[in-house]
C-alpha cells in the first residue's frame, strides 16, 4: 500500500530556495512524488510513497527544529496518485493576499477540535449556546463533491474571491459562531485569522480541515466526499479514494 501524507506549517522561512532543494533531496531519495510549496510563510506538502520512505522524509523534515512539531495526515491508496515530484517556492502557501491573514504576526487563529464540532453539530448549539455556522473556504469544484451538512458555501473558483464573496452573509453571521473549515487547515486558518481581523468577533477554524476531522470522528455531520489534488479524486468519510489504482486525472493545483 501507499502511504499518502498532507501537512502544513506556518513558520518563517528566510531561506525558502534552500529549504526546497533539501526537501527535493530527501523526496528524490525515496522515490517520492506529489507537491511541495516553500514560501516565507511556511510549508504546505502532499506527497506520496512506501511508508519506509516517507517515514525516512518526514525523519530529516522533523530534525530541522522549525519543523519538529509539525502535524501529518495519512490515508492509503493502492497506487501513488502524483505523476511526478514538484517542489516549487511561492510568495505563500496558498494565495490569499490579504492582509491580516498571516499567522506569522501572530497567534494563530483560535481552533475548534474534530470531536468538539461534532458534538456542537449534535446539540445544534456551541457550549455558550450560539448558533453555529459552517464555513467552507474551498471553492465550487471542490464543495461539489462534498460539505458539511447546512454550511455556508459560497461560488467561488479561488480562494482570493472569498473575501468579496462572503461580505453579503456578514451581517446575518454577527450571532452565530462561525467555523471555517477547508480541506486540511490552511485555507481555513487564513480566512478565519481575516475574518477575525476584519471586525468578526466569533470565528474558529476546524483544526486539522475535513481529513483531520475525518481522522478523528468519522463523517459526523459531513455529506459526500472531500476533493484532494491528486488523482484519488476525493476521499470517502473512511478516507478511501473515489478512484484508485493508475488512473489518469490530472490533479489540480496543491490546496488544503
Amino acid at each position: 500500500m501507499i502511504r499518502n501524507i498532507a501537512a502544513y506549517r506556518f513558520v518563517e522561512i528566510a531561506d525558502p530556495p534552500v529549504l526546497a532543494a533539501d526537501v527535493r533531496t530527501w523526496a528524490e531519495a525515496g522515490g517520492l512524488r506529489g507537491t511541495v510549496l516553500v514560501a516565507p510563510e511556511g510549508v504546505n506538502l502532499f506527497l506520496a510513497g512506501t511508508d519506509a520512505a516517507v517515514g525516512t522524509f518526514l525523519g530529516h523534515l522533523r530534525a530541522d527544529a522549525r519543523f519538529a512539531g509539525i502535524v501529518v495526515k495519512d490515508s492509503w491508496s493502492a497506487a501513488v496518485p502524483f505523476a511526478r515530484l514538484k517542489v516549487k517556492t511561492k510568495r505563500e502557501i496558498i494565495s490569499f493576499r490579504r492582509d491580516g491573514a498571516s499567522p506569522l504576526r501572530g497567534d494563530r487563529a483560535p481552533a475548534v477540535a474534530p470531536h468538539v464540532l461534532a458534538r456542537w453539530l449534535a446539540q445544534g448549539v456551541d457550549d455558550a449556546g450560539r448558533r453555529v455556522v459552517l464555513l467552507d473556504t474551498r471553492n465550487r469544484e471542490e464543495t461539489a463533491h462534498g460539505a458539511f451538512e447546512g454550511a455556508l458555501t459560497l461560488p467561488i473558483d479561488n480562494f482570493t474571491d472569498l473575501p468579496m464573496a462572503l461580505a453579503p452573509h456578514r451581517d446575518s453571521l454577527a450571532d452565530a459562531t462561525v467555523v471555517s473549515y477547508c480541506t486540511g487547515g490552511i485555507r481555513c486558518e487564513k480566512a478565519a485569522l481575516w475574518m477575525r481581523d476584519s471586525g468578526m468577533d466569533h470565528v474558529l477554524q476546524l483544526d486539522g480541515g475535513i481529513l483531520g476531522y475525518f481522522e478523528a470522528v468519522g463523517g459526523v455531520g459531513y455529506a459526500g466526499r472531500c476533493f484532494v489534488f491528486d488523482e484519488r479524486v476525493a476521499l470517502d468519510t473512511a478516507l478511501r479514494p473515489l478512484v484508485d489504482g493508475d488512473v489518469a486525472v490530472a490533479p489540480k493545483e496543491l490546496a488544503a
